[in-house]
């Protein structure tokens, strides 16, 4: 079984998805899904919104495969990245209709409380880095800041950035599946 984390999967996978390969989406779906829901679940507070952000991060992905220029070989950062945009999108869309009336779906106390608990493990992972690896994440995986813009926050090198973005991703990935398993 191929893990979140597998970078050559990834480039074929990518490729599959260039190539208009409908299955190839359904393999992305398979893997990723269930890490996009537990991230959008920490975006949005409906079941209805998390469902719509992962349904239009999965049609980005398929609208943007065939011009996909990835950072890294690894496709999950550029989805968590896209799922973030959808969120702040909906966000928007949500404001702007703030002075009606509440939808009936409107995540309760409850459901938010639920997904708290779901991302528990992973807010206490990002708890437990060092005090600078943790703002990196803030800053790049939280904020959506560039590599180079949170360098030249933190005085650092881009590679520095990039180098601890990377262990922390892994470490973070590592503790969700652990907790999945």
């Amino acid at each position: 079984m191929q893990t979140d984390n597998d970078p050559s999967a990834d480039v074929v996978l990518t490729r599959r998805l260039a190539a208009a390969d409908r299955t190839a989406l359904a393999d992305a779906f398979d893997r990723f899904a269930p890490t996009l829901t537990r991230y959008a679940w920490a975006l949005a507070g409906s079941r209805q919104d998390v469902e719509e952000l992962v349904q239009d991060t999965f049609l980005t992905l398929w609208q943007k495969a065939e011009g996909l220029d990835l950072a890294t070989t690894a496709l999950l950062p550029w989805l968590l990245v896209v799922c973030r945009n959808h969120a702040k999108n909906q966000g928007r869309r949500n404001a702007k209709h703030s002075g009606d009336e509440l939808p009936e779906d409107l995540a309760s106390p409850a459901d938010a409380d639920d997904a708290r608990e779901r991302l528990r493990f992973v807010t206490d992972e990002i708890s437990r880095l060092a005090p600078l690896d943790r703002r990196i994440c803030e800053l790049c995986l939280i904020e959506g800041h560039s590599y180079a813009e949170a360098a030249a926050m933190l005085d650092l090198s881009v590679g520095a950035v990039t180098q601890r973005v990377s262990r922390s991703r892994a470490r973070l990935k590592k503790a969700v599946t652990h907790d999945e398993h």
